[in-house]
């Protein structure tokens, strides 16, 4: 098959000329070729509407058009035909306008032969061909040049621009059409974000040591406009066809976004989400700094650990979301105490850290610890809630008290529960024999995760008598932990700790539930019913399960309500009043007895004590223990007696040691008494007995 004829177009009205190309084309082997003719501009461009030409041999002098003026004509009806301009030696000037304008060359009239027509529409053909390949490869790679994200720029040898794409345009700010020719430090302008000097340019160093190169990671690009944008990017040579450089292109992108997001993240590991304080790793590196800087200038530097008191129980009553509010109080009152030097951490939970990173002396440290107590102690208003909290403080001092972080963290926790153990809502620095304290705790912490399984624990029975009859009217339940190595432990051994750990929860629980099943075995006996009283500490009765887990023993063990009795202490009474009394009435709606224990001690207003369906008073042994040697306490005892009868209630009173003491109590009037003028406390096995014996006539006299 052979190869697809060639149309030509002649357009001249000189006869000789279509005589001359019909001759010159006929035979050629680079054929075949087919010669259309039209002698006027009109009939030219009607045929070139219908297409199908592939050149144009153009005669620029028509009956209807002359010079530059025909080929332009001619050339916007046909821009993808190539055009060969005829002509006579005196056309040359033109001709070469016309080939400046698209025209593809010049053949003079008596050139028409078959040698030089041939090849020369060939190599027009050809170059067309090969112009429209490269052109839409030109178009191809502008498209992806421009669909992809990054920006592009390009330049020569001599470092000046040669082409961007739309993304390097928006982001330098300059329209290609400007941009081109021009210096590229002028269209691409970058500093050091660190010195804000210039830096250099990556295009000039990739062409120099003829090898990619990238910019540094604190590179930032001034746009036109002078904004500033976070850059990446690499530059590499551009090769031509001998393999010497020719110029360079580049691809950058802006990074602002992605390099703010690491940030953020690296934020996030290193702050608190709730307080966004610094956190446990970023403390611990701001401290290991601090102190090498301590050792180099030999200054001494405190770590303050601060924990919030009784904090849990605003979490229990009001919430967690409450509670969280609160923290951030706390953390915005703890930033306005120290000096921006200095750092404030949570620890998690309750907890923060204060480090002041450089002081003269302990003095200094003990100032900012008054400070934060004092801060700390300001009402909190959270959600329409008035709240107050204090804290506690452990103090240590580098180098005193440890040579890294982790130690003065570690001493500043041990002084922290020391103070703890003296009130709360102060503060105390570390003394090396806290140590032993501190083991002792957590050894004891470790053997209270084990006791209940291992039934560790036993209740002792003291028996409440009636200051009138002699009668035993009740008996008060004490917990002891009979410890496998230490033997018997009391309750100020190990309560505390159990209460800080949140332990005393399932150990209250099942203080309850013994003492509820004990009692029920008595009366199963034959004994005759007294009420048994079960302590409760605040972090018991806070507990959202308890008022279910009341009902829960009560149905179980078969007790009848009205011979269980609680105590709980005034502070734990009127910390959150409202739900306080919701509590109390539905102890009072199952029939539970309920008792005010070491009353006196704490801060109960006398209104709680009209609002609270209370039973039962206890007046503190402390008081009982000053009778007759203090007027005052025997004045106190006198009008708790007075009042608590008055109101309705019955009056135990606590600690009875001496004839002397229960004399007086007598002459009061009060109700009831315990202690050991009466009775120590006793197993279960011993208070059975004295259930048979009873304690009439003998305590008394």
């Amino acid at each position: 098959m052979g190869a697809k004829a060639m149309r030509i177009l002649l357009i001249g009205d000189d006869s000789s000329d279509g005589r001359s190309v019909r001759e010159a084309l006929a035979d050629d082997q680079d054929g075949p070729f087919i010669v259309e003719c039209a002698q006027r501009l009109d009939d030219a461009l009607e045929r070139l509407s219908r297409n199908g030409i592939t050149a144009i041999l153009l005669d620029l002098w028509l009956p209807d058009s002359q010079g530059i003026a025909t080929f332009e004509q001619v050339w916007r009806a046909a821009p993808h035909a190539p055009i060969l301009i005829i002509g006579s030696p005196d056309d040359q000037g033109v001709a070469r306008q016309a080939v400046e304008r698209g025209a593809q060359d010049y053949i003079q009239r008596d050139h028409l032969d078959t040698y030089t027509l041939p090849r020369a529409l060939k190599r027009i053909i050809e170059r067309r061909a090969a112009d429209e390949v490269l052109y839409f490869e030109q178009q191809r790679a502008e498209v992806t040049l421009n669909s992809i994200g990054d920006a592009v720029l390009s330049t020569d040898v001599a470092g000046n621009v040669t082409y961007l794409n739309l993304v390097a345009e928006r982001m330098t700010g300059w329209p290609r059409h400007e941009a081109m020719g021009r210096p590229v430090a002028e269209v691409f302008q970058i500093i050091d974000a660190a010195t804000r000097e210039p830096a250099r340019n990556p295009l000039d160093r990739a062409m120099q040591f003829d090898r990619v190169v990238e910019l540094t990671a604190t590179c930032l690009l001034i746009r036109r406009d002078g904004t500033e944008t976070i850059i990446e990017d690499s530059a590499s040579p551009i090769h031509d066809r001998a393999g010497l450089v020719i110029g360079a292109v580049m691809v950058f992108k802006d990074v602002s976004e992605t390099r703010a997001m690491a940030m953020h993240a690296v934020y996030l590991a290193q702050h608190d989400f709730l307080t966004e304080l610094p956190n446990r790793m970023l403390l611990n590196d701001r401290l290991t700094q601090a102190i090498a800087l301590a050792r180099r200038r030999g200054h001494r530097l405190a770590v303050l650990f601060v924990d919030l008191d009784r904090f849990k129980h605003v979490n229990d009553s009001l919430g967690h979301v409450i509670g969280d509010e609160l923290l951030q109080s706390v953390a915005r009152r703890l930033v306005t105490c120290v000096r921006s030097s200095d750092t404030i951490s949570r620890q998690g939970g309750d907890e923060f850290v204060v480090l002041l990173s450089e002081i003269k002396d302990a003095d200094d440290a003990a100032g900012s610890a008054q400070k934060i107590l004092a801060a700390v102690l300001e009402p909190h208003d959270v959600a329409r809630h008035h709240l107050h909290v204090t804290a506690t403080i452990g103090i240590s001092i580098y180098p005193d008290d440890g040579p890294d972080a982790e130690k003065l963290i570690k001493c500043a926790d041990t002084a922290m529960y020391h103070a703890k153990e003296g009130g709360r809502n102060n503060y105390h620095f570390f003394e090396p024999e806290m140590n032993v304290r501190a083991v002792e705790r957590q050894w004891i912490e470790a053997g209270l995760h084990r006791a209940l399984d291992r039934r560790e624990f036993v209740l002792h029975y003291q028996p409440k008598i009636d200051l009138e009859t002699g009668a035993m009217t009740g008996a008060e339940t004490l917990i002891r932990w009979v410890h496998p190595d230490r033997g018997l432990m009391f309750p100020n051994d190990f309560v505390p700790i159990a209460e800080d750990t949140g332990l005393i929860v399932p150990i209250g629980q099942w203080v309850l539930r013994e003492a509820c099943r004990q009692s029920r075995a008595w009366i199963d006996e034959g004994q005759r019913p007294i009420s048994v009283a079960v302590n409760i500490s605040a972090v018991e009765f806070r507990d959202p399960l308890f008022l279910e887990n009341v009902r829960t023993v009560l149905n179980d063990t078969r007790l009848d309500a009205r011979y269980l009795e609680l105590e709980l202490t005034e502070s734990s009474l009127v910390q959150h009043a409202e739900s306080t009394t919701i509590a109390l009435q539905a102890l009072k709606g199952m029939g539970v007895q309920v008792g005010i224990d070491d009353f006196g001690t704490g801060y109960s207003s006398l209104s709680y004590l009209r609002q609270f369906p209370i039973n039962v008073l206890k007046v503190d042994q402390s008081f009982i223990h000053e009778i007759s040697a203090d007027p005052v306490g025997n004045s106190i005892v006198r009008a708790v007696i007075s009042m608590g009868k008055s109101l309705g209630h019955r009056v135990v009173a606590e600690g009875v040691e001496t004839r002397e003491q229960l004399a007086f109590l007598q002459a009061q009037r009060c109700c009831e008494g315990q202690g050991y003028y009466f009775s120590r406390p006793l197993v279960a096995e011993q208070f059975g007995r004295l259930l048979d014996t009873g304690l009439s006539g003998l305590v008394l006299q």
